[in-house]
């Protein structure tokens, strides 16, 4: 029982350090942690700490249902446009464990009643299910649907067999130990987790291994083409001073053979102007962060490309839902925000609309840069972050500009994390912990304000 309690608990952290911003990840975190609880009744009796036992085992008992059907609600993104009316589901949903409570304590001794305990568990523990394979069935993106299924079979099973070997089965016979039943259940969940977890991804979480192997094939990169910068650079040199050189020498009757040394020169200055961007790109990053009224600089960096989207006929829409004051690095951060708005324009040569939004989440703030354009194939989803690669055919991506963000954000402190659907659209969103937010405030009256622009 020991073993389940640590199991649990570890998982649960797995899953919420990560990702505190996140909503999805904060709910599954609290069902795992508030099942674990049940692993330490055993313990708490041997030791005779009777009342913690009784304590643990209600804990297990009622809020690990509460916790997994508002987990699949949140999942399944019911009411997900309606902040208040989902906050009123989850304070619903609720009700029943105070309820047990009150029940539970008005009997001579303190014990779980099944019989009670079953009326609302069952039907959390099936709608919970239902949820899960609904959100999977009515998924459309090849990669969130892969996502949703493990998510799904990890879930399910163990959630079935809890409430038919615990909730049904003790109504029926109380004193019974079907733990050992429910233990099949939860080892399977395990290891179709600890496997997909390597493989795939759960819930965001690769151990690290992804993130770790991306920040060192940046070093190697960074490491790489300093080295490569400087030779390159210098051998260019003696290619230019060279043909400086030959082009003095050359009498006036010698036009075509000083017209070749202008090709050379002109080349050479192309190479070197090249070198120098993809050294700028991926050279080491030393950030010079101050306070930064963050709402204003994301408006600058929008005014700076308004020409050019208003070329493409592109709808900009600005939607700020706070103006937080952000301790950043203003050059960096505003090159950050005009790479995913070029990448935006790129992606809708023939027009479109694209959304900038900066809004308030628990662990922090959050912009986002979205786009109706051409989207991004699943396959290349998961590489996007990578140097030097692109899925754009034009001679001047070097496949650095994603990378770029996802280094200046892991040197502030936040997070990048994208999305895409082909023929719908990107979003990218760029997540800045609550430690860089000096002040989270300015909200009009009515929570927000809006630009709204049309392109000519």
């Amino acid at each position: 029982m020991i073993f389940y309690f640590l199991a649990l608990s570890t998982a649960s952290l797995l899953v919420l350090i990560p990702h505190l911003h996140k909503e999805t990840n904060r709910w599954a975190a609290f069902f795992l942690f508030s099942a674990s609880i049940g692993g330490l009744t055993g313990l708490l009796r041997q030791k005779g700490f009777t009342e913690l036992a009784h304590a643990s085992e209600f804990i297990n008992h009622t809020l690990t249902p509460y916790g997994v059907l508002v987990f699949s609600l949140v999942y399944a993104g019911v009411l997900e446009n309606k902040p208040g009316a989902r906050r009123l589901a989850k304070g619903l949903l609720l009700l029943p464990v105070p309820a047990m409570l009150a029940y539970t304590a008005s009997k001579d001794a303190f014990a779980i009643h099944y019989g009670p305990l079953l009326l609302w568990t069952a039907p959390y523990y099936l709608s919970a299910c239902w949820l899960l394979v609904r959100s999977l069935r009515k998924e459309e993106n090849p990669l969130h649907r892969r996502n949703r299924l493990i998510t799904t079979l990890i879930i399910v099973p163990t959630l079935l067999g809890v409430l038919l070997f615990i909730n049904v089965a003790r109504v029926f016979s109380p004193a019974f130990d079907f733990f050992r039943y429910v233990s099949v259940f939860i080892l399977y969940s395990f290891a179709v987790a600890l496997l997909c977890v390597f493989v795939y991804g759960v819930l965001g979480i690769r151990l690290r291994f992804e993130r770790d192997s991306l920040d060192t094939t940046m070093q190697a990169v960074t490491s790489g083409t300093a080295l490569l910068n400087h030779s390159i650079k210098n051998e260019l040199g003696k290619i230019s001073l060279s043909t400086v050189n030959l082009q003095g020498s050359l009498g006036e009757k010698d036009a075509e053979a000083k017209e070749h040394l202008r090709i050379i020169a002109a080349a050479s200055d192309h190479m070197l102007d090249m070198v120098g961007r993809i050294h700028n790109r991926t050279k080491e990053i030393v950030l010079k962060e101050r306070p930064v009224p963050f709402d204003k600089l994301a408006m600058d960096a929008v005014r700076l490309h308004e020409r050019l989207l208003a070329r493409q006929e592109i709808t900009i829409k600005t939607i700020f839902e706070c103006r937080p004051s952000v301790r950043l690095d203003p050059v960096h951060l505003t090159e950050v925000i005009g790479n995913l708005l070029g990448n935006a324009a790129e992606a809708m040569p023939g027009g479109g609309t694209l959304t900038v939004t900066l809004a308030p989440v628990r662990q922090g703030a959050v912009l986002s840069v979205s786009d109706t354009g051409c989207g991004i194939p699943p396959g290349a989803l998961s590489r996007v972050f990578e140097p030097f690669y692109t899925t754009k055919k034009k001679a001047d991506n070097y496949g650095l500009g994603l990378s770029y963000v996802y280094n200046v954000m892991q040197k502030s402190g936040g997070s990048v994390e994208i999305s895409s659907k082909p023929g719908a659209g990107t979003s990218v969103r760029l997540y800045f912990p609550r430690n860089k937010i000096l002040q989270l405030n300015g909200e009009n009256s009515d929570g927000t304000y809006q630009n709204t622009a049309r392109g000519r």
